[in-house]
């Protein structure tokens, strides 16, 4: 059952620098509170369709890394990724941005595609019991530090 969130904020900088900070996977840790490292798998060292990242997560004492793909890569425009692990594709991420008259604003959104079934090992290897509730929460975060870091 998918569930999606979206969160938005405005930020006073351009579509091109947002989009610059937020596909730049290696840069990830500055703005999210739980994943704090990414790097491009060999062959990709940017943000095309089709290349691949792990993502290094982590909560309190339960650390797991998956993998992304991204699957739209649109220079001021968006940026979404697929995530997934031991080959099951999880959830989905994404960044829209729309131009604004002092900068734009940003939308970060998930869908959780995880089925019931998954649901007790997720909350096992990440500690946390409310997966959406988090996801507001971190999603808020990143995007205010984003925004810190942006508009200095």
């Amino acid at each position: 059952m998918a569930e999606r969130l979206e969160i938005t904020r405005d930020i006073a900088a351009s579509p091109d620098a947002v989009y610059a900070a937020i596909s730049d996977v290696t840069r990830m840790g500055e703005w999210s509170e739980e994943c704090h490292a990414c790097e491009w798998h060999e062959g990709y060292d940017g943000p095309v369709v089709g290349a691949t990242f792990d993502g290094h997560n982590r909560n309190g004492e339960h650390e797991w890394t998956s993998k992304g793909t991204v699957v739209e890569a649109e220079p001021g425009r968006s940026f979404v990724f697929e995530c997934s692990m031991f080959d099951f594709h999880f959830s989905t991420w994404g960044y829209r941005i729309e131009p604004t008259d002092t900068g734009c604003r940003v939308t970060e959104w998930s869908e959780d595609l995880r089925p019931e079934s998954a649901l007790e090992f997720s909350k096992k290897m990440s500690g946390i019991d409310d997966r959406a509730e988090r996801n507001r929460q971190t999603i808020s975060g990143t995007l205010d530090r984003l925004a810190a870091a942006l508009e200095r």
